[in-house]
């Protein structure tokens, strides 16, 4: 689950990390009240939308006065950012983030994610930070360091402090700010924190101008307190919802809707998706709690969004989730759709002829396949890809 910026810097605050004071504005009248919170010389205003890319789409604007800053907050407010991590449709602005500018003497770049090999948490940093670092990143491999910091100990701090060193990141403070977003990372269960930029300011001392939380939404049952994270406008408002449906869902930008029973499966149906040239539209995981109506309600969250040209169903019944509940849930959702695209189907496993016959019986527009292969094959046809 993504948060926005400002909600990011809000929880990382908690555990110690240092970041710029900010108030969040939903109109324009509380974007040029929010100044008189703030002393500053210069202000910025930043859209808050859970995508990367901000800066580059002009999500980030800079004013040298309350009144510039409710200008610039006019702009935003109401409009629709598009960035490389929102797809065509972009990501609507209901909220703002009123900064004072900060003179940086510095950037560079620090994130935290789960190292594929042991799960433990992977430093990466890089000396330099900004806007364009993504870009950079992709042309110079040799960019970012990595560390696997799985404690806060002498020996890590040491480690730490030697990486960032080669860096040209020198000082106690960075190193205690590198381990306040660890504990912050370990504590909260995230899949991932970045902050860029993590500048020295003028005057001395490091911190997180930039931030960017994903919490791990199956951990959630742990974090009560998150709860209302879930409202953040920054958020995927349609992952959120299916969330509360016992459907673990991550939006993508493709056009071919999944519905999938189990984690590993959904990633190797997407997988197969793009070798075989097709472009999925999310990645989908029904838990084994998911009732009928909980699938139905997934399953129009998708036929909600209108790049969707067809339903790939790849369903393996067994333990909690049959194939006849998966379908169930299918039907009900057609049932009330005002779009009807064509669900190709492959169901294997616990009520599997059952669950078919459902799908016929209800008028679903299905095609049905006894195989991945041949199914993927098949919706990446209607769908217009090809390898």
């Amino acid at each position: 689950m993504l948060l926005s910026e400002f909600k990011s810097k809000e929880l990382l605050a908690q555990y110690g990390v240092r970041v710029p004071p900010a108030r969040l504005a939903r109109s324009v009248e509380e974007a040029e009240a929010a100044c008189a919170h703030l002393d500053a010389r210069k202000y910025v205003v930043k859209a808050q939308i859970a995508a990367g890319g901000r800066a580059l789409a002009g999500g980030v604007r800079f004013a040298a006065t309350p009144s510039g800053v409710a200008d610039e907050a006019r702009r935003l407010l109401g409009s629709s950012l598009v960035t490389e991590q929102t797809g065509p449709e972009g990501e609507k602005v209901t909220t703002v983030s009123v900064e004072a500018a900060l003179d940086l003497e510095s950037q560079a770049y620090l994130a935290f994610a789960r190292d594929p090999e042991s799960g433990a948490p992977l430093l990466l940093a890089a000396a330099e930070g900004g806007v364009e670092f993504e870009e950079r990143a992709r042309a110079d491999s040799d960019l970012v360091r990595t560390l696997v910091v799985e404690h806060d100990d002498d020996a890590a701090r040491a480690e730490v402090a030697n990486l960032l060193s080669g860096l040209g990141i020198d000082g106690a403070a960075a190193v205690d700010q590198v381990f306040a977003a660890h504990l912050a990372f370990v504590s909260a269960d995230m899949t991932l924190l970045e902050i860029n930029p993590f500048a020295r300011v003028a005057g001395g001392g490091w911190l997180a101008v930039d931030g960017k939380v994903a919490l791990d939404a199956s951990a959630l049952f742990r974090h009560p307190e998150f709860e209302a994270l879930a409202t953040d406008p920054g958020v995927f408002l349609r992952d959120a919802e299916a969330q509360k449906n016992n459907i673990n869902l991550v939006t993508l930008t493709g056009n071919i809707g999944v519905v999938v029973n189990g984690a590993g499966l959904g990633l190797a149906t997407n997988d197969m998706l793009v070798d075989a040239g097709g472009r999925p539209a999310n990645f989908m995981d029904i838990r084994t709690t998911a009732s009928s109506f909980d699938i139905a309600k997934g399953v129009e969250l998708l036929l909600e969004v209108p790049e969707v040209k067809a339903i790939l169903l790849n369903v393996h019944g067994g333990g909690m989730t049959v194939c006849d509940t998966v379908a169930e849930g299918v039907a009900f959702a057609y049932s009330r759709a005002d779009r009807r695209p064509p669900v190709i189907a492959r169901l294997a496993g616990q009520n599997a002829p059952w669950g078919l016959q459902i799908l016929k019986d209800r008028k679903v527009p299905v095609e049905v396949f006894d195989t991945m292969p041949d199914a993927v094959a098949r919706v990446v046809e209607l769908t217009g890809g090809a390898r």
